[in-house]
């Protein structure tokens, strides 16, 4: 893939956070992502998935530039967002919207369907109040929402509405990137599938990329081209979504695979049980950070750090990929 194909492309992107140990006591440092790299075409779909502490969210709120990274690159088109002026980063807010996992709690209950969808033409745009009522009222009728509920307020509707609302809103500034953080896990399973249909919709309709976080490998099968796997701030496998689930290598990977619920028994895996909680991000193990829950585990897990190479058409980062 050449650089100018690429709309996001983050090489060893890392934050870390200071945090206070107690009284009188140095800072530790929290290393909540640590070098990760990956590449985002438009018109597709990345889904990010792993274990709530894997740094997914950390890794939105770097996109969204809600944050600065502590080291690293992060390219939307040409320009570096770690490293970005505020002028700059001004122009690019309007490129990257987000969908938030909660659509209770993410819109404002004090406003009306209207003055939130109009509210991001008024910071980002000099429309005038006839133009910014007719975009919001074609963005509802795109989504999904009638022209009634424009003056209505957000208690009024189902959680899958205020999701399509949530939708909307993001599709103001007519964004190249979504960032969406788990946005379906708070619905009823029924509404889960209209939901990731219509974002499947808009894409094909605007071109838009969506950078997908999830948890659920379910939803992920259904909407992702490609697959980040994370564990503890780092990547542990990475590649085309159909080699991540026919051919998983990495034991963490296998294990997230192997508790998703499959109908079919032809496609159930055999189940890998990852043992034990998530290390404390304070005070990860040394060598490969999955070591102590994996049952593959060598000794050179123990000490050596594995990094990402290719295995298979896809990258892993274990010592025992393609063994296994």
């Amino acid at each position: 893939m050449t650089e100018t194909q690429a709309l996001l492309q983050a090489e060893n992107l890392a934050k870390h956070y200071p945090v206070s140990t107690g009284f009188m006591k140095p800072k530790a440092l929290v290393r909540a992502l640590d070098g990760v790299s990956f590449t985002l075409e438009a018109r597709k779909t990345l889904a990010v998935v792993g274990e709530s502490g894997c740094g997914k969210t950390t890794l939105a709120r770097q996109i969204t530039m809600i944050e600065t990274p502590t080291s690293g690159s992060l390219r939307l088109g040409n320009i570096d967002i770690a490293s970005a002026t505020p002028e700059e980063r001004k122009q690019l807010r309007p490129q990257v919207q987000m969908i938030f996992q909660n659509p209770y709690a993410s819109l404002n209950p004090r406003k009306r369907v209207g003055s939130i969808l109009e509210e991001p033409l008024i910071i980002h745009t000099s429309l005038t109040a006839a133009e910014r009522s007719e975009k919001a009222r074609a963005i509802m009728a795109q989504v999904g929402l009638r022209p009634e509920h424009y003056g209505r307020y957000p208690h009024m509707f189902s959680g899958g509405q205020r999701q399509r609302i949530a939708i909307a809103r993001t599709l103001m500034t007519n964004p190249r990137l979504v960032v969406a953080d788990e946005p379906v896990s708070a619905l009823d399973v029924s509404i889960q599938a209209q939901v990731l249909n219509l974002l499947m919709d808009l894409q094909q309709q605007t071109g838009v990329a969506y950078l997908f976080i999830s948890h659920n490998l379910a939803v992920v099968e259904h909407i992702a081209d490609d697959v980040l796997v994370m564990y503890l701030g780092r990547t542990v496998e990475y590649g085309p979504k159909r080699m991540i689930f026919e051919t998983p290598c990495h034991p963490y990977t296998r294990a997230l695979l192997s508790a998703t619920p499959r109908i079919d028994a032809a496609q159930r895996k055999t189940r890998i049980v990852a043992k034990g909680e998530l290390p404390s991000p304070l005070a990860p193990p040394p060598g490969c950070a999955f070591h102590r829950r994996c049952p593959f585990a060598i000794d050179a897990c123990k000490t050596d750090a594995p990094v990402l190479r290719e295995v298979g058409g896809h990258l892993v980062a274990c010592h025992r990929a393609g063994e296994i």
